[in-house]
């Protein structure tokens, strides 16, 4: 608040009972800052992701297995009729007949000699791969403002 300010002759009067007092008024000022924040656009930035299909030739392995058979002659007598038996990843079957001869005996012909054999054989083939690719590109503020603007002048369809 301003305090007025008295002049000697103001004071004199005032003792006199005089009525008339001037015054004067010293404004006092303050002053405050205010700070405050805005977003500023600055750029944008338009991400595209397409997904493209092509074919790819993959090699896929096929594998096979055979039984081969080979027919070992033995041509002798036997006792009695052996037993089928494994050797390493050969199976023996043996193969008999009866033979007559003054006496009967058994008399082994030949023996079965079977093995797996395994194969590998290499088929390719065509296969629809997918594969995603996305490109990026950034958009500077100038460029935004005509896009934006453009996009306004432009009628709507309804």
């Amino acid at each position: 608040m301003a305090t007025p300010v008295r002049k000697k002759s103001d004071e004199t009067s005032l003792r006199s009972g005089a009525k008339n007092i001037k015054s004067a008024v010293i404004p006092v000022i303050h002053e405050q800052a205010t700070i405050s924040k805005r977003v500023v656009e600055t750029g944008k930035v338009r991400i595209a992701k397409t997904v493209r299909e092509y074919e790819e030739i993959v090699d896929v392995p096929h594998f096979q297995e055979e039984v081969q058979v080979d027919r070992t002659p033995v041509n002798q007598f036997v006792e009695t009729a052996p037993q089928v038996r494994t050797d390493g990843d050969t199976t023996i079957i043996p193969v008999l007949e009866e033979r007559y001869v003054v006496e009967k005996r058994l008399f082994l012909v030949e023996e079965l000699h079977v093995r797996k054999v395994r194969t590998e054989k290499h088929l390719p083939q065509p296969v629809k791969v997918l594969k995603e690719e996305v490109t990026v590109e950034r958009i500077s503020p100038a460029e935004s403002r005509r896009t934006n603007a453009k996009a306004a002048s432009r009628p709507k369809d309804k």
